[in-house]
C-alpha cells in the first residue's frame, strides 16, 4: 500500500442520505451527531483529541453519552503540571547550577550559562513528552501541541531555558481559550521576540520578520483575495517598535526610546486605518491593541483561517467545498459570535454528523507523536515512576529521540510554518509516510515487541501477554484479534486477513480455534510455568509485531 492508498482506504456508510448537492467528499455538516455510540465511536473521538485510546479510556468514556465525552474532553479542570526537573550534570560547565539541587526544578533558578541552557532545553523536551504519555483524559496535550505548531518558535533558536518554559507555558494555560488574546500574547513572548527578531525591532532599523507571520501565518492567512500588502507589514513592524527581552529578569519588556512614535497607516484592506504615534511607557501596550484590533476587525478572514486550521488538526487535512460551506463557514461565525474563544467552536466540531462521519473516520496518517505516543499508550507500556526522574527522563528522551528520527522535533519545528505535513500542499500528511520514516516506524515497534529499548537500566518494552490479559476473552483467537484490532485500528481488516492472522500465527497453522484456547487456559491456570508462557508469549509477539507493522495501523 502506497502512500496515497493509506488516505483511499475507507469504509462504506451503507444507506447515506445527501443533504445537499455540494461536491465535496461528504456533504455532512455540524448538525449534532445521534447516529450510533460504540466502542468504533468512542475510539475515533479519542484517538483524535489524545495521543492514541488506552483500553482503559475507551471503557471509561463508553459508559458516557457522546455530549458527555465531549464536553470532558474539552474540559480542564486538572491543574498545571509540576514544571520540569534538573536531570542532568553541570558539573563541567562553566557556571553550575549548582543552587538547583537534582532532582527539583530549574525554572526558578536564572543562569546565563550557554551549557546550562541547552541541558534545561532538554529537560524541558523530555518532560513535554512526559507530560503527553501520562495525559490526562482531555484534550490539553493534543492542543497544547496544535498552538506549538500553529505560533511557532524554535527552542534552537535561544540558549535561555526559561524563555522556552515560558513560552510552553503560555501556550498550555490558554490551549482552550482566547484565540485572540493568545495572539496578542504570543506578540510579545520572549522566546518569540528571540524568534523572530521581535527584540532588535526599533525605530532605527525596524524589523518586518514578525508584522508578516503576524498575519500571514498566524491570524489572516495568504490565501485572502484582497490581502494585506507589503506596506501593512512595514506598518505593523513598525507599531511593534521597542518590545525587547531581559534576560536576567527573563521577561519580555517595552522599551519607550526605541519605539517609532510616528503614525502608522495601513491599506484599504484595513480600510485605510491609522494609528496614531504614542510616546511614553504605555506606548507599546497602546498600540499593540491597536493593532490586534485592527487585524481581527477583519473577522471573516481570521475566524475562517483559524477554524481551518483546527480542521485540518482534528478532521482531515483537506478543506474542499462542501467542507467549506457546510462546516467551516458555520463554525468561523460561531468563532466570531462567541468573541474567539476556542471551546465553543471545537465542541460544535466534535460533536457534529462531520466529524462522526464515516469519511473521516481512519484518514489521517498518524504524525510521529501519534505513533510513537499513541503505541506507548495504547499497548500499555509500563513507564518508570515518577518518583524515578532518572529513569524515566532517560526513557522520555528515547521516544523525544523517536520523534525527531520520524520528522517531527517537538520543540523544534523546522521552519516557522510548522511541520511541512500540517500546510504542504497537496501531499499533506502523507509526508509524514516516506522511504525513510516507514521504516523507521516498523523498527520501532518490532524493538519493542522483542527487546524493547533499555535506558537507565529501565526497559521499555511492549508486554504482549499483559495486554492481551486486559482483553474481553482472550481464549477466543477470534475475539483476541477483534478485541485488538478495535483499539488498535480505524480501518477494518477483511475477513479473509483476520482468519489468516488466527490460523497462521494463534493456531500455528492448525484450523481448529482449540489450538490457542487450550494454551491459553494451560498458561492460565499455571502463569509460572515458563513453557506455558512462552508458548502464548511467542505467538501473541508475532500477532502484535504483525498489527503494528502493517500500513493500515499507521492510520488514526
Amino acid at each position: 500500500m502506497n502512500r496515497r492508498s493509506f488516505l483511499k482506504a475507507r469504509r462504506t456508510k451503507k444507506n447515506a442520505v445527501s443533504i445537499n448537492t455540494v461536491s465535496g467528499r461528504t456533504s455532512t455538516g455540524l448538525n449534532q451527531y445521534s447516529g450510533s455510540w460504540t466502542k468504533n465511536e468512542v475510539v475515533h473521538l479519542l484517538k483524535r483529541t489524545m495521543f492514541g485510546a488506552k483500553l482503559a479510556d475507551i471503557e471509561y468514556f463508553s459508559q458516557k453519552t457522546m455530549e458527555q465525552c465531549v464536553d470532558e474532553l474539552l474540559t480542564i479542570t486538572s491543574p498545571m503540571p509540576d514544571p520540569p526537573l534538573k536531570d542532568y550534570d553541570t558539573s563541567a560547565t562553566q557556571q553550575p547550577d549548582s543552587d538547583v539541587d537534582a532532582g527539583t526544578t530549574w525554572v526558578y533558578s536564572n543562569n546565563p550559562d550557554g551549557d546550562v541552557g541547552e541541558l534545561r532545553k532538554a529537560s524541558l523536551k523530555k518532560w513535554w513528552i512526559g507530560l503527553m504519555v501520562n495525559q490526562q483524559r482531555n484534550v490539553r496535550e493534543k492542543m497544547t501541541l496544535f498552538w506549538h505548531n500553529h505560533f511557532v518558535t524554535e527552542m534552537a533558536s535561544t540558549q535561555n531555558a526559561l524563555f522556552a518554559y515560558k513560552h510552553h507555558t503560555l501556550l498550555r494555560q490558554n490551549c482552550m481559550g482566547n484565540f485572540k488574546k493568545l495572539a496578542r500574547a504570543i506578540t510579545i513572548d520572549s522566546l518569540m521576540l528571540v524568534y523572530q527578531n521581535g527584540e532588535r525591532n526599533s525605530k532605527y532599523a525596524p524589523d518586518e520578520n514578525f508584522a508578516r507571520e503576524l498575519q500571514e501565518l498566524f491570524t489572516l492567512g495568504k490565501e485572502n483575495n484582497p490581502n494585506y500588502t507589503e506596506d501593512d507589514v512595514k506598518a505593523a513592524a513598525r507599531v511593534l517598535t521597542g518590545w525587547r527581552n531581559d534576560e536576567d529578569a527573563n521577561i519580555s519588556y517595552f522599551d519607550a526610546s526605541r519605539h517609532d512614535t510616528g503614525n502608522k497607516t495601513f491599506s484599504s484592506f484595513y480600510n485605510n486605518k491609522t494609528i496614531q504615534g504614542k510616546s511614553g511607557s504605555t506606548a507599546g501596550d497602546e498600540e499593540l491593541d491597536e493593532l490586534i484590533n485592527m487585524i481581527f476587525s477583519k473577522g471573516a478572514e481570521a475566524s475562517r483561517y483559524i477554524v481551518k486550521e483546527l480542521y485540518k488538526w482534528f478532521v482531515y487535512y483537506e478543506v474542499d467545498q462542501a467542507a467549506e460551506e457546510n462546516v467551516i463557514a458555520p463554525l468561523a461565525q460561531m468563532l466570531q459570535n462567541y468573541n474567539w474563544d476556542i471551546a465553543p467552536v471545537l465542541s460544535a466540531l466534535l460533536k457534529s454528523e462531520h466529524f462522526f462521519d464515516v469519511m473521516n473516520q481512519g484518514c489521517l496518517i498518524k504524525s510521529p507523536a501519534d505513533f510513537i505516543i499513541g503505541t506507548c499508550r495504547e499497548m500499555q507500556l509500563a513507564f518508570p515512576q515518577s518518583s524515578d526522574y532518572t529513569s524515566a527522563y532517560a526513557v522520555y528522551a528515547e521516544l523525544l529521540w523517536q520523534c525527531g528520527d520520524m520528522q517531527q522535533s517537538i520543540g523544534d519545528p523546522p521552519s516557522v510554518s510548522g511541520w511541512p505535513a500540517y500546510y504542504q500542499i497537496p501531499t499533506f500528511h502523507e509526508m509524514w509516510i516516506n522511504n525513510d520514516t516507514y521504516p523507521k516506524r516498523n523498527q520501532f515497534t518490532d524493538t519493542l515487541v522483542f527487546i524493547g529499548y533499555t535506558t537507565n537500566n529501565f526497559l521499555l518494552k511492549i508486554d504482549a501477554v499483559n495486554f492481551t490479559k486486559s482483553l474481553s476473552n482472550p481464549g477466543d483467537p477470534k475475539m483476541l484479534i477483534e478485541d485488538s484490532l478495535a483499539i488498535l485500528y480505524r480501518i477494518q481488516l477483511s475477513d479473509t486477513i483476520k482468519e489468516q492472522l488466527k490460523k497462521e500465527i494463534l493456531l500455528t497453522g492448525q484450523t481448529n480455534d482449540y489450538y490457542w484456547t487450550n494454551a491459553w487456559n494451560t498458561y492460565i491456570a499455571n502463569p509460572t510455568d515458563m513453557m506455558a508462557y512462552e508458548t502464548v508469549h511467542t505467538r501473541l509477539n508475532d500477532l502484535y509485531k504483525y498489527l503494528l507493522a502493517l500500513p493500515e495501523y499507521q492510520l488514526s
